[in-house]
Formats: structure tokens, C-alpha cells, sequence
């Protein structure tokens, strides 16, 4: 794992990061998701819409649910000069269409700038996402992820993985 990939944590904010969704469906999840990077004064309210609609459009495409209890929501979103990402869970599960028809749990959003930035670099943001893909498969992390006590050790425990 490289230094890049080590740091990539730091794009997860605990303000950002939910641990009780109440949604039932993608739209009213992804209005969570998105109202926590607004209240976390990473996104511009203005770009709230777009968001939903491009996050909603991209789950029409092809489910984001890759298994094991976790998705991975991401999009392109014009407007943003940077990556913004969260992690939230699910206590219940919700019914994501998964690829393997379990419940979802644990949400990691990611909204990218649709072009690369002096903030956002597209190789980067690569090696981002296989990161988050091996941490969705990981067994442990996803228990302590579920049983997190607050959002800070939501954050704390992807710092300790990124080492791993």
C-alpha cells in the first residue's frame, strides 16, 4: 500500500459520517448522506440536489451494493474542486439490491469532482477506491464498523486500516 493510499482516510470526516441511518430506499439514504456533508460544511447546499439525483441515477445503472453488507455510492459531481467521502452505517440493514441479496449495513459515499483539480487527482482517487473495496471485505473492520460508539471511531478505524 502506498503513502497516497495511507493518507486517504483523512477524506472521511466524522461530522460527515452517520452512525443511525433511518432510510428505507436510495433516495431517502442518500438525502442522509448527503445532509451530512452539507452539515459538516464540506458541500455547498446548492449542490445537495445534483448530488441525490446523480447518486440516485448512478443506482438506477447498476447496484452499488457489493456484498457482504456494504456499498460503495460514488459519483462524478460538477461543482467540486475535491474528493468528499463518508462512512455510514445502517444499524437494520436496508434492502440495497446487492450483488449478493443481503442487506446493507455500512455506506461509504464518495463524491468526485467530474474533472482532476489541483485537490483531486484521478489516479488517486483510484487507488481510493480499491482501498475502500478491500476494506468492505474485511470481516473485522465491518464488525467494528457496525458497533462503532460514535463517529470519530468510525474515522479512528479507517486511519488504523489504512496501515494494514
Amino acid at each position: 500500500m502506498t503513502i497516497r493510499v495511507q493518507a486517504a482516510w483523512k477524506l472521511f470526516k466524522p461530522k460527515a459520517c452517520i452512525l443511525k441511518l433511518k432510510g428505507t430506499d436510495h433516495e431517502s439514504i442518500f438525502g442522509e448522506l448527503v445532509d451530512g456533508l452539507i452539515k459538516s460544511d464540506q458541500l455547498e447546499s446548492a449542490l445537495a440536489e445534483p448530488a441525490i439525483e446523480a447518486l440516485v441515477a448512478r443506482e438506477k445503472l447498476a447496484s452499488t451494493g457489493v456484498g457482504m453488507g456494504v456499498a460503495i455510492p460514488h459519483v462524478k459531481l460538477e461543482g467540486l474542486d475535491r474528493a468528499l467521502c463518508s462512512l455510514s452505517v445502517h444499524p437494520d440493514g436496508v434492502d440495497w439490491r446487492a450483488i449478493d441479496g443481503a442487506p446493507v449495513q455500512l455506506f461509504f459515499m464518495v463524491l468526485r469532482p467530474a474533472e482532476a483539480t489541483d485537490e483531486h487527482d484521478p489516479e488517486r482517487h483510484l487507488e481510493m477506491m480499491r482501498w475502500i473495496s478491500r476494506l468492505g471485505r474485511h470481516d473485522d473492520f465491518r464488525r467494528f464498523a457496525i458497533s462503532a460508539k460514535n463517529r470519530t471511531e468510525l474515522v479512528d478505524l479507517l486511519k488504523e486500516m489504512s496501515v494494514v
